[in-house]
């Protein structure tokens, strides 16, 4: 039976196990943490060119089963295709065309999913972004808190502030910065289900006269200058390169002189773009994020420059989001009988694989997570921010 196997396997040692879909097995090396259950037969040529992408593609469809810790079965299989495919190939990424249609369908697939399946996995006030962890021995949910408690120092919010929420999600920073720092906060999404659940979840801590939601999109924001503070948390990252001298003069646009814009997003690894991690990429835009497209700082941040900003801060938070990402993983793994009843079985497949994956592609490198914080200075070059950023860390 070892000749059913491509010649390339024959030779590996590797921590995995291959059971054939006759109950064949064959270990790779010595004490298999992980086993794959080849289903289909015609998998096995696949095995001489396991792509992350083409693994991934065949656990969603059915084709592989996957035994083992998840995250383990992540690590394996990038060591497998490592061994057999080598780097990253430099083809250039092709660019998504982004319209408002497009993007609004997009944000649909992705969030519009049930808020129970979220509920299982995510803090109690539902950040679906990067948590900051201070020590990093933090709960999930201290961890967002102080997250939340981060962004609002850095933009040095003060009571009555207005803040502009771009992608508020299920509303939780926009309660923070009410609660805790008694801003007004007016925020947008363009996801139906976190909308109704986020309004509800304002209504029950009694702070609709400080907080206004709305299903709109950025680019429809007003220009006016009205906002003290702008901040976006993991939403530029379906804006599209192409969109980007749009979305930062946008931000400009809406916030005053002498007001701070915070952008909190995912950056790609390279400055051109070029894939990384053996198409875990290639997997995410075909089930996760159709048309996301992660900018490099350096374009980000040109972009936020040209658009009138000056950059005042940048943190990366890459580790933080590693570390967030296998809270997630962990928690759905935990639930992941209740979540087979909320979402159908491929969808529950794809998210464990991305949930799992994205946590080992931040801690290997091959993304990042920056927050940027820009300010709008007045027309003679000057702002009010304090001289150090020691007010941050010691208000």
């Amino acid at each position: 039976m070892l000749a059913q196997l491509p010649p390339a396997l024959q030779n590996l040692q590797l921590p995995l196990r291959l059971r054939l879909w006759d109950g064949h097995e064959f270990n790779l090396g010595p004490t298999p943490s992980v086993t794959i259950v080849v289903k289909d037969p015609q998998m096995v040529t696949q095995f001489t060119h396991p792509s992350l992408d083409a693994l991934g593609a065949a656990f969603v469809e059915g084709k592989l089963e996957l035994e083992g810790s998840i995250s383990e079965v992540i690590r394996v299989c990038d060591e497998l295709s490592n061994a057999l495919l080598g780097e990253d190939d430099d083809s250039q990424p092709v660019r998504t065309l982004h319209d408002k249609e497009t993007d609004a369908k997009a944000i649909s697939y992705h969030y519009d999913l049930s808020n129970a399946f979220y509920q299982l996995w995510l803090d109690s006030d539902m950040a679906y972004s990067c948590a900051y962890f201070e020590t990093g021995s933090e709960t999930l949910e201290q961890a967002q808190q102080a997250k939340f408690r981060h962004l609002c120092r850095k933009l040095r919010l003060q009571p009555g502030d207005y803040l502009l929420d771009v992608g508020c999600g299920w509303g939780g920073l926009a309660r923070y910065a009410a609660r805790e720092f008694g801003a007004k906060v007016f925020g947008i999404t363009l996801s139906k289900e976190q909308l109704e659940l986020a309004r509800e979840r304002v209504k029950a801590e009694g702070l609709e006269d400080q907080i206004e939601l709305q299903l709109l999109d950025y680019r429809d924001l007003p220009q006016d200058g009205r906002f003290d503070k702008v901040v976006s948390v993991g939403m530029f990252e379906h804006v599209g390169h192409a969109n980007l001298p749009e979305y930062c003069k946008t931000l400009f646009g809406a916030v005053k002189e002498g007001g701070l814009v915070m952008n909190h997003g995912i950056t790609a690894k390279h400055t051109d773009g070029r894939p990384v991690g053996r198409g875990a990429g290639d997997f995410i835009e075909k089930y996760v994020f159709p048309n996301g497209e992660l900018p490099h700082l350096a374009m980000i941040s040109a972009e936020i420059s040209e658009a009138g900003l000056e950059i005042v801060d940048v943190e990366s938070l890459r580790l933080h989001y590693a570390r967030t990402l296998d809270h997630w993983s962990e928690r759905l793994e935990d639930n992941l009988e209740a979540a087979g009843k909320l979402v159908p079985d491929q969808a529950l497949r794809i998210w464990r694989l991305y949930l799992a994956g994205c946590a080992y592609a931040f801690a290997r490198g091959w993304i990042n997570l920056h927050q940027i914080l820009a300010v709008k200075a007045h027309p003679d070059g000057s702002h009010e921010l304090p001289w150090t950023r020691d007010d941050i860390y010691n208000p």
